[in-house]
């Protein structure tokens, strides 16, 4: 799912749009790490900087990229020593919106004929 707001933003400036998406290529590119490691990277830097929709954008991406929900649920757990733990709950939440989230559309797809 994208995000409205990120959708319009491609209407409105796709060369914008376009060109940031390249940069992002670009950076999990630039280096080593596979995959997953970008995914969980990315998560984690969004929880530490609370953004509310980074982590949720970032959790859903880390799924994409085959990473396991208990996965996700550490990366939150990991961030309390450094961010504190009322704030380490406040991004376990959001991990959990999205795990939520990816469950019921999973239990959905699995019923259909």
């Amino acid at each position: 799912m994208i995000p409205k707001p990120y959708r319009q933003m491609h209407d409105q400036f796709p060369e914008y749009m376009q060109a940031y998406e390249a940069f992002a290529a670009a950076a999990a590119k630039s280096g080593p790490l596979d995959a997953k490691s970008v995914a969980l990277t990315k998560l984690a830097i969004s929880i530490g900087a609370g953004l509310e929709g980074g982590t949720h954008s970032h959790a859903r991406k880390a799924l994409e990229a085959g990473c396991l929900p208990n996965e996700l649920r550490h990366v939150a757990m990991l961030s309390a020593p450094t961010i504190g733990f009322p704030t380490m709950m406040r991004a376990r939440m959001w991990v959990e919106d999205v795990l939520t989230k990816a469950a019921a559309k999973e239990s959905t797809e699995t019923q259909q004929p």
